[in-house]
């Protein structure tokens, strides 16, 4: 009896303690949800256009004067935010630094290092800023100061960027790039942004590169809570290489189109909803005429010149520039930005390879050369093989001028042609003694002699 009241306390006890466990879960689920709908309502996003926008502009002066067709330059490493698989290509070390100064004292400084891993792989690394000095301001309801004695600000972009590029197949480089931004305006701000490019080789110098920007979407949170968005972006672009012998050098040409997947702003002035241009399947010809291009000669000897649009819908965006390279490690950049409603900018860049300036450059591995073989289907044409001698060719040129002959004469008179005469013995030499010295008589008739 005693037994069965103590397993019924027990039962009675398990039982309240499975009600409470189940009542205090409950509980926590409906804070966490609570929670999470409260941290939702606080922390909203908003898709906007443009958020990280410091990360679009285009830093390097050779990528400038192309059109800032940045995607399609290969080796232009201050480009590493918008073409991260030319590192499938790097072979040495290169530490490359720009300067932009732009309207009202606005001015862009970059720095970007390049690290080749292995064979077909690398790393690169960018920093930069973006920003205005010195701006006078005055709080509100205070006087004004008298003279110059403003009190001054500073509004900054500060941006890092790690990116990575490597060779896939022979025909396939891949780049992935992760680029942060750190506001310093009104208020603090971060951004982030991931990008991932592919690389294609059609056929001899004829390449065609893909873009993903933000396939994490670009995104911005500010002091305030506020949360901004933009959506991911796919672009396409393509170069092609042609060697010109003539002029001793190499013509190149580079093409970026628009965005694929959204509408966008075509015209480089004060647009309106009028301006947006249409995407791809929606109007072909109004999405080539978002694009940019340009045009580059690169002479044997180092010198480039470069020409080219930011934007096919109007030629007062053309570009101009050149480009020298000393010695092989210093590679020094300018170009000339116009624009149909601000002032011309003038961008200058410098590249050094502290590896090429104290060692020879390394031997092209294998793959480079069966690639610079293969350029030969667009370009100039192969060398014609060497010909290959009959196997009985090198014989018939081995047999003696005398038995030649008698295979000639034989053939002439249509008998078999007999054994030829054996070549005489060599004749051995008359030794003469005397009694002072030896004499051998030469076997073509002369004399010497030895003590």
């Amino acid at each position: 009896m005693r037994l069965a009241r103590i397993l019924d306390t027990r039962a009675l006890v398990n039982c309240r303690f499975r009600a409470a466990v189940a009542f205090a879960c409950r509980r926590a689920v409906v804070a966490l949800a609570a929670s999470l709908l409260f941290a939702g309502a606080s922390l909203a996003a908003d898709r906007v256009a443009g958020a990280n926008e410091t990360m679009n502009m285009e830093p390097g002066a050779r990528s400038a004067a192309l059109g800032s067709a940045t995607m399609a330059v290969d080796g232009d490493y201050l480009g590493l935010v918008s073409n991260p698989h030319q590192l499938s290509s790097v072979r040495y070390l290169w530490a490359s630094f720009s300067h932009t100064a732009y309207y009202e004292d606005t001015r862009y400084d970059f720095a970007s290092a390049v690290i080749p891993i292995s064979e077909g792989q690398g790393l690169g690394i960018s920093f930069a800023r973006f920003g205005a000095d010195d701006i006078p301001y005055i709080r509100e309801g205070e006087p004004l100061p008298e003279g110059s004695d403003y009190n001054t600000l500073s509004y900054d972009d500060w941006m890092f960027s790690a990116t990575w590029g490597r060779r896939l197949f022979n025909r396939f480089d891949l780049g992935v790039g992760f680029h942060l931004l750190y506001r310093d305006m009104d208020q603090t701000g971060w951004g982030f942004r991931g990008d991932a490019s592919l690389r294609y080789r059609v056929v001899d110098e004829l390449y065609v590169a893909g873009l993903l920007k933000g396939w994490t979407s670009s995104a911005t949170t500010w002091e305030s809570g506020e949360f901004e968005y933009s959506a991911p972006e796919f672009y396409l672009a393509a170069s092609y290489s042609l060697p010109v012998a003539y002029l001793y050098g190499k013509l190149n040409l580079y093409w970026q189109g628009a965005g694929l997947l959204h509408r966008e702003a075509r015209a480089l002035g004060y647009e309106t909803d009028d301006d947006v241009g249409g995407r791809i399947w929606e109007s072909p010809l109004d999405w080539l005429s978002g694009g940019r291009g340009g045009i580059e000669f690169a002479f044997d000897f180092g010198l480039s010149v470069r020409a080219g649009l930011s934007s096919f819908t109007t030629f007062k965006s053309v570009t101009a520039g050149a480009g020298l390279t000393i010695a092989k490690f210093l590679r020094v950049d300018y170009a000339f930005e116009s624009h149909p409603v601000l002032s011309p900018v003038h961008r200058v860049s410098i590249s050094v390879s502290p590896y090429l300036f104290a060692h020879a450059p390394k031997p092209e591995p294998e793959a480079a050369r069966r690639g610079s073989a293969g350029s030969s289907l667009l370009g100039a044409e192969p060398d014609a093989p060497d010909e290959i001698a009959p196997e009985g060719a090198s014989q018939d040129a081995a047999q003696p001028a005398g038995q030649a002959d008698g295979q000639q004469a034989s053939q002439a008179t249509g008998q078999p042609a007999g054994p030829a005469p054996e070549a005489p013995a060599p004749q051995a030499p008359v030794v003469e003694e005397s009694s002072d010295e030896v004499l051998e008589t030469a076997p073509s008739g002369g004399v010497y002699w030895e003590e």
